[in-house]
């Protein structure tokens, strides 16, 4: 990967000791506006004033003097307060036309859980930011560098399980495969609702269920529950998501993990079974010391009942991620479409190295973020505050779709599947009207469609509403996926005109003009993009660079000089076309690469 801002933050913290500053702030070097000197700069002498006690001029000026200008700069110049630097546009552009590649792996391992829907129904659009965040910032942690692992959760034992085999049951269905598999269930998981609605008629199916759920805790109706997975599975591939292992809770319950989590938190001072008040007989954790504010701290692990919370078992499956806990074993479940195999945990396995993470993300909404606070305090309770410290929730909040809230049971719901027929439906109308000779109309529109959707999961700060538009999704123009694949459908035309005319001339970078620089430090910018979106755990600040890398290629394709085209191509003279031939090479790339990281395809040509 290339970038420039870090062998410039070097130079100047260089300069800074030999000043004698033992302890420099954080350097920060940004762009230059356009109506200021130079290509880069930093204020460094600001944050320094009240330090050393100097106007932040004299600073940047003592500064600026023993700064040893690194390869590319051509000089350093004191603006102010600011040290601004001005690059060789030649060896700016070089940087620029190199190809951009992965990080090299480093750190422990990083482990990405997210979609982790019930398995009771199909998917529906709330459940789309899951997958769509949770897919990204697992592919740009690996392009960043880091080991990765992602791992989907299956609550088979949960109760919206039951209560859906149990419809199949109680109605008599028997499936004939018009439908798919997820939806033919969904119908009857919302048929039963309706009908439990009546109080009398709940509490006379309750005992019926209740078996179901038995069933379930004992394995005995997993492969009904493999069938609606399969189903759902396909809805996630078709959003280009895929993951490396399937964890099953009946797995946990059954190879003792739950047991072996809580018998390490009784050996703590934290846990404790009361024999009086409303907790009595019950095991309860007191997250008072990891969790302020709280009402009433305690926290109830085993009921007097001896049943198990929903939070015991995460704080298990938690347990396990971390490598607290080992037993689990594995065989493969299936292959995925891009040819990768996806394992599952099962009674029949053989032991595999997945989990022992040193950091998680559960990628889970707003609304659950007090049991991830609670899964924090329990590995903080077990001694392992470096684990804690690397669990991390990527909170998001909920999707409206065209203004409208979502609803499950009641079925005021539409499904991932839908969005997505309806998604590449618009898709295709769109581009008929734009290009209606297109080769390969069906598999673009299938590309821009999905990309429209999936763009406008990421695109936004997670802990931001989102309200899914079709009209702003599918635009060409603005924020939205199919604006940045037309950026790279333009550039893969002007590349492959360049080569039906064998235009292959080597690139003069000596002849750089301002047009060329400024596409080129926006180029330069992708790595830090990447690496941003990594440490910040959220794939919008990559959504974004890309917006601004297309307007940037926009504005460089429109440029005008007294009328005329400013930047031609293919045009242009010898040496200067082949350096234009380069940046537009490496802005295809790039704008690919990009994509690709957010689960989104680059047509060749829309």
């Amino acid at each position: 990967m290339t970038g420039v801002k870090a062998p410039l933050q070097r130079a100047v913290a260089q300069a800074l000791e030999r000043m004698g500053v033992s302890e420099p702030p954080e350097i920060d070097v940004q762009e230059t506006p356009a109506d200021k000197p130079g290509d880069y700069g930093t204020p460094v002498a600001f944050q320094l004033a009240r330090v050393l006690r100097k106007a932040p001029p004299r600073i940047a000026a003592e500064l600026a003097e023993r700064i040893e200008p690194p390869e590319g700069v051509a000089r350093v110049e004191v603006v102010g307060g600011y040290v601004n630097f001005f690059l060789d546009p030649a060896w700016l552009a070089r940087a620029a036309a190199r190809p951009v590649e992965p990080a090299p792996k480093q750190g422990g391992k990083v482990l990405v859980e997210h979609t982790s829907v019930n398995p009771n129904k199909e998917l529906h659009v709330g459940h789309l930011r899951n997958v769509a965040l949770g897919d990204a910032i697992a592919r740009i942690l690996d392009f960043a560098g880091r080991r990765v692992e992602v791992l989907n959760y299956i609550d088979d034992t949960g109760r919206q399980s039951a209560e859906s085999l149990f419809a199949l049951e109680h109605y008599g269905l028997t499936y004939d495969g018009a439908k798919k598999y997820d939806h033919w269930v969904g119908e009857a998981y919302v048929r039963l609702h309706r009908e439990m609605e009546d109080e009398e008629a709940k509490a006379r199916l309750e005992p019926a269920i209740r078996a179901v759920l038995h069933r379930l805790e004992a394995g005995e109706l997993r492969g009904e529950i493999e069938k609606l997975l399969t189903a759902q599975l396909e809805t996630m591939w078709d959003l280009n998501a895929e993951y490396d292992v399937l964890v099953w809770e009946s797995d946990l319950v059954r190879e003792g993990l739950l047991q072996r989590a809580l018998a390490l938190l009784e050996q703590t001072p934290y846990v404790s079974r009361p024999t009086e008040g409303k907790y009595a007989g019950a095991l309860v954790m007191d997250t008072s010391a990891f969790i302020e504010g709280m009402e009433d701290p305690y926290l109830v692990l085993l009921r007097s009942d001896g049943t198990a919370t929903y939070t015991a078992k995460d704080i298990a499956f938690q347990f396990w991620k971390m490598g607290l806990l080992e037993g689990l074993r594995f065989r493969p479940f299936t292959r995925q479409p891009s040819g990768r195999e996806l394992y599952t945990s099962h009674p029949e396995g053989e032991p595999m190295p997945f989990g022992n993470a040193q950091e998680t993300i559960n990628v889970i909404d707003v609304r659950q973020s007090y049991p991830q606070q609670v899964l924090k305090a329990a590995l903080e309770a077990a001694g392992r505050h470096d684990l804690a410290e690397g669990a991390y929730h990527l909170a998001y909040e909920t999707v409206l779709l065209e203004g409208r809230p979502l609803s499950g049971r009641k079925g005021h719901t539409v499904s991932v599947d839908e969005v997505l027929e309806e998604a590449v439906r618009r898709a295709r109308a769109v581009i008929a009207e734009k290009n209606p000779g297109l080769e390969n109309a069906d598999a673009v529109a299938r590309m821009v469609g999905i990309g429209a959707v999936r763009f406008a999961m990421v695109k936004t700060e997670p802990k931001k509403q989102i309200d899914f538009r079709w009209d702003q999704a599918l635009s060409f123009e603005g924020d939205a996926a199919p604006y940045l694949q037309y950026a790279h459908a333009r550039a893969a035309s002007i590349l492959r005109k360049a080569e039906a005319e064998g235009l292959a001339d080597a690139p003069d970078f000596d002849r750089a003009t301002p047009y060329e620089v400024e596409l080129a430090k926006v180029l330069l910018r992708f790595e830090e993009s990447v690496q941003k979106s990594a440490q910040l755990k959220t794939p919008h600040v990559l959504a974004q660079y890309l917006l601004d890398l297309a307007a940037a290629w926009n504005a460089y394709y429109n440029a005008k000089e007294d009328g005329r085209p400013a930047t031609p191509v293919l045009t242009a003279p010898e040496g200067l076309r082949g350096l234009r031939l380069a940046l537009v090479r490496r802005l295809k790339q790039t704008v690919a690469t990009g994509l690709g990281l957010l689960g989104i395809g680059a047509p060749e040509a829309m």
